[in-house]
């Protein structure tokens, strides 16, 4: 599972024209499941986002993470972040999971972040068409893969 997760003021995705989910001071979460991918990388991963150490403290250091600013988190679902661009000029993502998995584990992930704590999650409607409106705040944006986290356990 990979997930791109930026610290924003405010963010906000609509379907349609339609606002169907919306922040203020938090995470913006573009997730993307990959072929393989468990509960258990949904489950760390969403700690992993709960707890990072990437909102400032009072002397202006990235000290804090989500929970202790009580920010929000809106989780959107990403598959073209598996795309692999290695052949040619057209990416293929072949490694995301198929659409029923993706969909189960996109929704996990989301009520894991809840689970750790989150006050709010908002989510995108998976599988549509989604516009994002991100207001990165510093910027900080931050590549995390599960697979990394699998690899230093062993």
């Amino acid at each position: 599972m990979r997930v791109l997760i930026q610290r924003v003021t405010r963010s906000s995705v609509s379907v349609d024209g339609r606002i169907v989910g919306e922040i203020g001071k938090g995470l913006n979460i573009l997730a993307c499941v990959m072929e393989g991918d468990t509960a258990k990388e949904a489950e760390l991963l969403a700690a992993k986002c709960a707890k990072m150490r990437i909102f400032e403290d009072d002397d202006g250091k990235m000290n804090r993470c989500l929970l202790d600013v009580d920010g929000e988190a809106l989780v959107i679902s990403q598959f073209t972040l598996c795309a692999d661009c290695r052949k040619g000029n057209r990416p293929s993502f072949s490694t995301s999971a198929p659409p029923d998995t993706a969909k189960a584990l996109y929704e996990y992930f989301a009520e894991q972040l809840r689970q750790n704590g989150v006050r709010r999650v908002e989510t995108g409607v998976f599988a549509a068409d989604m516009h994002v409106e991100i207001h990165n705040d510093g910027p900080v944006t931050i590549w995390l893969d599960s697979e990394i986290f699998k690899q230093s356990r062993r």
